[in-house]
């Protein structure tokens, strides 16, 4: 979505509706129930200091149907006062337009620069030397959930790999399980696609496709295992008739679905049902094949406002999500990696621990967030969920069509 200047022109100071200074009205897509749990702590934070009150204004939908209102009121003159998209590029136009608040002088004032792990997070809130956003927490798609109670009923071992769980789907659907959980959402179908890539194809040749947009390689016989274990995923998930992600998680924690492609966010719902880490379900980083965090996640912009008390309040909060405490409380619930390398993460579950492991060894990957246009991604989510749909759509097809969305990719 291009921004014309004349719009930028009449509505780059516009305010919102009228409140108090310390009145900020935050907009988000975290609705499930870990996702609930986890932004109250933003909430309870904030609230504490006497005087401010979050004002929430959760979208339900998740961030495919959130995005397009909140860039819609920012651009259409009615802008809340704080909004989370994730780290990377979809908030660009906007900065670019000069809606977006500079946050540069509270993130020098506290060394964001030194605390950010990886910094690449924050250079992903950097536009020409500025900094524009918080990052606040990172969420990697590179895991499958696998419940133990369904293999059990199933007689069969947890899988430890990709391979064993394709193995180990006849006799889940012998025992009337599912065993892919999958929603309908497009982002869902690209996301899994996307860890398949990786623990399939390898990070050389996802990095070599959504980095250097290299058509070629999106066109390679590497790449076209990765779209027959794509199509493979797509028979073992055919049983799965829910819509959103935290419908699909829950088969997996009721027993009903032996497992689901899902960033470590499905964690929050697994807490929330009281379910333990190691005993009740297990978790493989990489599908078990390729151990790496892709280092996504979610940040929060805070759109400019013709008022300073409330640019101070909204940077007040900048600052608060930063801090220790928050970061500790808000990503136990998330069940997210904290941005800060410098806090104490002694409660953190066995699946909690694997990831931050693997952060500290180094295993990191961009995600597609930062590399991908939201064109391009949008483009990518549209064929996977076609794909993911409709069998008579072949691997190789999809693969073409594919190759020429890479092709044009910006």
């Amino acid at each position: 979505m291009k921004i014309r200047n004349a719009l930028v022109a009449t509505t780059a100071l516009c305010a919102a509706s009228a409140v108090s200074a310390a009145d900020l009205e935050v907009t988000h897509w975290w609705t499930s129930g870990g996702e609930a749990a986890a932004v109250a702590e933003f909430a309870k934070a904030f609230n504490a200091i006497e005087g401010n009150n979050w004002v929430d204004g959760a979208i339900a939908g998740g961030g495919g149907t959130a995005r397009p209102v909140i860039v819609s009121r920012i651009i259409g003159g009615d802008p809340m006062h704080a909004t989370q998209l994730n780290h990377g590029r979809q908030a660009e136009e906007l900065v670019e337009a000069g809606l977006m608040l500079d946050l540069t002088d509270i993130a020098e004032e506290g060394g964001w620069r030194d605390i950010v792990h990886p910094v690449s997070l924050l250079d992903s809130c950097t536009l020409d030397g500025k900094i524009y956003c918080v990052p606040v927490n990172i969420h990697s798609w590179q895991w499958i959930w696998l419940s133990h109670k369904a293999y059990e009923d199933a007689g069969v071992d947890v899988p430890t790999n990709w391979d064993e769980f394709v193995a180990a789907a006849p006799a889940l659907e012998a025992a009337g399980k599912v065993p892919l959980a999958m929603g309908q959402q497009s982002w869902q179908s690209s996301g899994a696609f996307g860890v398949l890539n990786v623990a399939i194809g390898g990070v050389d040749l996802w990095k070599q496709v959504n980095v250097d947009k290299n058509a070629e390689a999106a066109a390679s016989p590497e790449m076209a295992e990765v779209f027959q274990a794509a199509a493979d995923a797509r028979l073992l998930s055919a049983g799965s008739n829910v819509s959103d992600w935290n419908q699909a998680t829950a088969m997996v924690i009721n027993g009903e679905a032996g497992g689901q492609i899902m960033g470590d966010w499905a964690q929050g719902e697994f807490a929330v049902a009281e379910k333990v880490a190691g005993e009740d379900y297990s978790c493989l980083p990489g599908l078990g094949v390729n151990e790496i965090i892709s280092t996504a996640g979610d940040a929060f912009y805070f759109p400019k406002q013709d008022d300073p008390e409330i640019e101070a309040a909204q940077k007040e909060l900048a600052k608060l999500l930063l801090s220790k405490e928050v970061q500790v409380n808000f990503n136990l619930k998330k069940g997210s990696l904290p941005v800060r390398g410098d806090v104490d993460l002694a409660a953190a579950n066995d699946c909690m621990k694997k990831g931050l492991e693997i952060l500290a060894a180094g295993n990191i990957m961009p995600s597609g967030d930062q590399v991908l246009s939201p064109d391009t991604q949008g483009q990518i989510e549209d064929l996977m969920v076609e794909f993911w749909n409709d069998t008579s759509i072949t691997a190789e097809d999809a693969q073409a069509r594919y190759a020429d969305i890479i092709a044009n990719a910006d």
